[in-house]
């Protein structure tokens, strides 16, 4: 019996080992290079090693952002070991690295521990630090143990300029805002490797046993922004927020009419991408620091939102009566109105639907008004009229024609959507279509309302804005190029011919003269649009208002389109309406952009009677020899000094190459007098008419040049010298005037 037992086991045996044995060699010969492939991978180490980032250049070739190369440094504690005396190569390395890393000696010595042969210890390490490194390893004999592997840091040689453009990259390298976000897959490139093989016990081989793939770099931007035509937008906007205390921020936008493409995009608050996430508002800062606990981390983080935000596209506003353009267009268009059409203003109108009278900011009305008039006079009863000519449907066929009703289509990240009445509302609410039709109680992005403009400006076709011109390879060949072809015809170029030529007028002796530029024929509409949603929500506060100007130039064939605004100015001395406020910032910016663009000045005989002349140079003349050149320049002047024959000239105000008033003087100063006694106080000439800011300055003994409006009627806005400054007599101070007496102000400008 147990024969046959036995006999039974063996049988089994054989049976559980023939099946092993075919077990073995079905995994060796149908799996083995599965099995080798998968105990390959698990015996490498695979370290990433970056790409080049792509250059963003300007339109004109700048440098907005680059990658540069920074270094890894890799400690190899297991070739350590080979050292005589191991220990004392860590401490070493230790002791001497820690400073150059700024890291401690014990972080260090603890990582050079073990046997790995790749350890991270520092990244993105500058150049400077590598080569102390480098320097610290010769000069102690360390041939291995330490490695530096070549990375890339990005960097923003312009600082602060097109920072919400451009946006920043985080310690990974990939695009986080801006132009770094919405294009980061053709900007990063394609990472290499570098392969290790390491030992069954997870320890790193020698460095002999490696592959490396190298990285594929990044394509490069070339953008339509141009930095020069940035940095003037930047300018006057800081400038303008400061003087008029704007508290939610600024946006300038200039656009090429015919192409869409974006010259300049500007906005407060602003930032410096090399350090995003530091808070560049000094004073904002300082109300952070003043904070604690969790209230302060909220107020810190709202503030790296608020500077980071593309307030041009990411936040919608109320266009107010910068939209009427828009409105009279269709009017014109649609021929329910022609330049003919007249309409009475008494100071309001009644819509059904509305308990109360819709008032035009001149309560007291316009009286008869021609279809010129009422866009010159930005006139919202004449404006309702227009629109319940058109009626809903009609109003909102031409409002989606305009691309209100989506995006623009610009290729920047975060674009926000109209918000507007519905098509039913338009129709059976006459008081939503009221109010829509001059701007209020919808709102839009900026970059909505300068791409309407250029539609208008361009003979009525739809662009599509964008800030990338073409993506080119490190090479520079070409791989992509902008669509610059029109989405559509919005309106007829005879209306647009119709529309230009009024708005040339309003810009020369309308609603619209703060935008007024001598030697060019601007076309302009102001805006004042009331927050009335913030304040519903808070009736006890004051109506805030969005002081805007759109344009372009010039009238003759519009090329460029500027679009400025201040989000809730304020000011004690003038109304804190579109013309007053970014009316003046847009003709500055006008004012220089314009010559830089290559666009000739083409003066009026009563302009060029009343353009500043240059003082020539005369320091180191004798006495006699200046008054020559001041003669011959049609120039007068005054000695402070000796004036006895041969006496030179050691300086003068005006400097040379500085503008004078023509027919003005050059003070000119020699030797023998007191300084002190040649500085007087700049006055207050806020308010003042040209005649009487001359009279004020000869008596100071200062000069004045003319910026802005010429007219009878016009006063000071602003001067490019505050009040109470000493100055030397002789100097020219700038004043911006502004004829704001038919001009929307604050109080129903808007709505």
């Amino acid at each position: 019996m147990w024969k046959k037992a036995m006999r039974l086991g063996l049988a089994l045996v054989a049976i559980g080992f023939g099946a092993v044995v075919v077990s073995l060699i079905r995994w060796q010969l149908i799996r083995g290079e599965e099995l080798s492939n998968a105990a390959l991978d698990q015996s490498l180490q695979s370290t990433t090693l970056s790409a080049m980032r792509g250059t963003i250049y300007d339109s004109t070739g700048k440098v907005l952002a680059q990658s540069a190369s920074v270094w890894t440094v890799v400690l190899e504690p297991a070739y350590i070991e080979g050292y005589d005396d191991p220990e004392a190569v860590r401490r070493t390395i230790a002791s001497g690295l820690a400073p150059i890393l700024d890291m401690t000696e014990e972080e260090i010595y603890e990582k050079s521990q073990g046997n790995s042969y790749f350890v991270y210890l520092k990244r993105r390490v500058e150049n400077d630090v590598r080569d102390q490194v480098n320097q610290f390893l010769e000069d102690n004999g360390i041939s291995s143990g330490v490695r530096l592997i070549e990375d890339y840091k990005r960097y923003y040689p312009y600082g602060t300029v097109a920072s919400t453009v451009l946006g920043f990259t985080g310690t990974d390298g990939q695009g986080l805002e801006g132009l770094e976000l919405q294009y980061d897959s053709e900007l990063r490139g394609t990472a290499g490797r570098l392969i290790a093989s390491r030992n069954a016990v997870g320890t790193d081989m020698p460095f002999e046993y490696e592959q490396y793939v190298e990285a594929e770099d990044g394509h490069d931007l070339v953008l339509t922004i141009d930095e020069t035509v940035q940095s003037i937008l930047e300018k006057y906007l800081a400038e303008g927020v400061e003087q008029f205390d704007v508290t939610n921020g600024a946006v300038a936008v200039m656009m090429d009419v015919n192409t869409g493409a974006i010259l300049g995009l500007a906005t407060t608050p602003t930032y410096d991408p090399n350090d995003p996430f530091t808070i560049y508002d000094e004073t904002l800062q300082a109300q952070i620091d003043a904070l604690s606990g969790e209230e302060q981390d909220a107020a810190f983080n709202e503030a790296q939102l608020k500077q980071w935000r593309n307030k041009a596209v990411t936040d919608t506003y109320y266009p107010g009566s910068v939209f009427k353009m828009c409105t009279y267009a269709m009017g014109l268009e649609e021929g329910v109105v022609t330049e003919q059409t007249t309409y009475t203003c008494t100071g309001s109108i009644m819509v059904d639907g509305w308990n109360e009278p819709i008032h035009c900011w001149r309560h007291s009305g316009h009286g008869l008004e021609t279809f010129r008039d009422g866009l010159c006079n930005s006139c919202n009863p004449y404006t309702i009229y227009i629109g319940q000519l058109l009626g809903g449907e009609t109003f909102a066929k031409y409002r989606e024609a305009f691309g209100f009703t989506e995006s623009t289509g610009i290729d920047l990240p975060g674009e926000s959507l109209t918000l507007y009445h519905s098509v039913e509302d338009l129709i059976n609410t006459p008081s939503d279509l009221a109010v829509e039709s001059f701007g209020q109680n919808f709102s839009i992005t900026p970059i909505h309302m300068i791409t309407a403009a250029a539609a208008i400006a361009n003979g009525g076709y739809l662009v599509t804005p964008h800030v990338v011109d073409r993506i080119q390879d490190q090479d520079g060949n070409i791989l992509e190029t902008a669509d610059t072809s029109y989405r559509r015809q919005v309106v007829s170029e005879e209306t647009s011919e119709a529309i230009i030529d009024i708005l040339r007028q309003n810009a020369e002796s309308g609603s619209a003269n703060g935008g007024y530029v001598a030697g060019y024929r601007i076309c302009g509409k102001t805006g004042t649009s009331e927050k009335v949603a913030q304040h519903n929500e808070d009736p006890t506060k004051p109506m805030e208002y969005i002081a805007s100007y759109c344009g372009f130039a010039p009238a003759e064939d519009p090329q460029y389109a500027l679009l400025v605004f201040f989000d809730e100015p304020h000011s004690e001395t003038t109304s804190v309406g579109g013309n007053s406020v970014a009316g003046p910032y847009f003709a500055k910016m006008m004012e220089e952009i314009l010559p830089y663009l290559g666009v000739e000045a083409q003066y009026s005989e009563e302009e060029y009677a009343n353009l500043d002349t240059t003082a020539p140079s005369l320091v180191g003349m004798t006495l006699e020899q200046a008054y020559q050149e001041l003669e011959e320049a049609g120039l007068s002047y005054s000695v402070v000094g000796e004036e006895s024959e041969g006496t030179v000239v050691t300086a003068q105000v005006p400097a040379a190459g500085s503008p004078v008033p023509k027919e003005g003087k050059v003070v000119l100063y020699t030797t023998g007098y007191d300084e002190a006694s040649t500085y007087v106080e700049v006055p207050d000439f806020t308010g003042y008419t040209v005649t009487d800011a001359n009279y004020v300055a000869n008596l100071q003994g200062l000069q004045i040049s003319v910026s802005g409006s010429s007219s009878d009627t016009a006063t000071v806005s602003s001067q490019d010298i505050d009040q109470g400054e000493l100055v030397q007599e002789g100097s020219v101070i700038t004043l911006t005037f502004v004829d704001n007496s038919n001009a929307e102000t604050g109080g129903n400008a808007g709505g």
